[in-house]
């Protein structure tokens, strides 16, 4: 029975005078986010803002690096060689960086967003371009990996540090991959529905998939999505349940030294 966990959201997309989620009420309730860099969402006041609200609540700080879409907020495909999205990563993991200088904090580990987390899940090449700039940038960086996935194994290949993750609010495919945004069923935004299933994850250590297959998995950190209208309520009753069945909620640099 697995007694501590980590929850981890996504953050810091907006840009400019444009917000999108509410980052303030997040923080009060996870305990490590990842960062957007600037490509596909954010910029460096954002940034920066994110890090200190993020320092100033005890949260471990993430990059969040994604394709260069602001338009489709990172979540449409995109094709690219491996060196040239090798570099696009490094460079937005090192802009992250120096805004959390100005925070006094430090970022732990890297996630990549959406359409680039979905393929470099089942893309080898593009799972170790991500891992290549990670250890180019800082090597102590922990890769945030979908379990499972090629990610995962990329960073094993590379000798990085690797912390696994499951998803809260998102369903499962049958193989064990999120399914499509464009599904019907891909996020789930009924909090007592969540916060159900988040405890059975946790306890059982197993997700669920769509059509109710168990499948155990091992993870260590659950993702909430900020941008989502339901996020607070849904992330609020995750944190609440899994504390209520005993389990300790603790920032992803404690959990993987432990």
């Amino acid at each position: 029975m697995a007694q501590r966990i980590n929850i981890n959201a996504d953050m810091g997309e907006g840009y400019g005078h444009y917000q999108i989620g509410n980052d303030a009420e997040i923080l009060k309730i996870v305990q490590s986010v990842n960062v957007a860099c600037g490509l596909h969402a954010g910029d460096a006041t954002v940034m920066r803002d994110v890090c200190l609200q993020a320092q100033a609540n005890g949260v471990s700080i993430g990059a969040h690096p994604g394709f260069n879409d602001i338009w489709g907020f990172g979540r449409r495909h995109i094709r690219m060689s491996a060196t040239d999205l090798e570099y696009l990563v490094a460079y937005q993991i090192a802009a992250l960086i120096g805004m959390a200088n100005y925070a006094g904090a430090k970022v732990t580990h890297v996630k990549p967003h959406g359409a680039l987390n979905n393929m470099a899940a089942v893309d080898a090449d593009y799972a170790l371009a991500i891992g290549r700039a990670i250890k180019t940038v800082d090597p102590t960086l922990y890769y945030l990996a979908l379990s499972g996935s090629q990610m995962e194994k990329a960073a094993l290949a590379l000798d990085l540090p690797l912390a696994r993750e499951a998803f809260i609010d998102r369903l499962y495919d049958d193989e064990g991959n999120l399914l499509t945004r464009t599904h019907p069923q891909a996020v789930i935004k009924e909090p007592a529905v969540a916060a159900e299933r988040v405890v059975r994850m946790v306890l059982d250590g197993e997700i669920l998939s769509v059509n109710g297959k168990k499948m155990p998995t091992a993870f260590d950190s659950l993702c909430v999505h900020g941008d989502e209208p339901t996020a607070i309520a849904v992330a609020a009753a995750c944190r609440d349940a899994l504390r209520d069945a005993g389990v300790e909620l603790v920032t992803l640099p404690e959990l993987m030294k432990a």
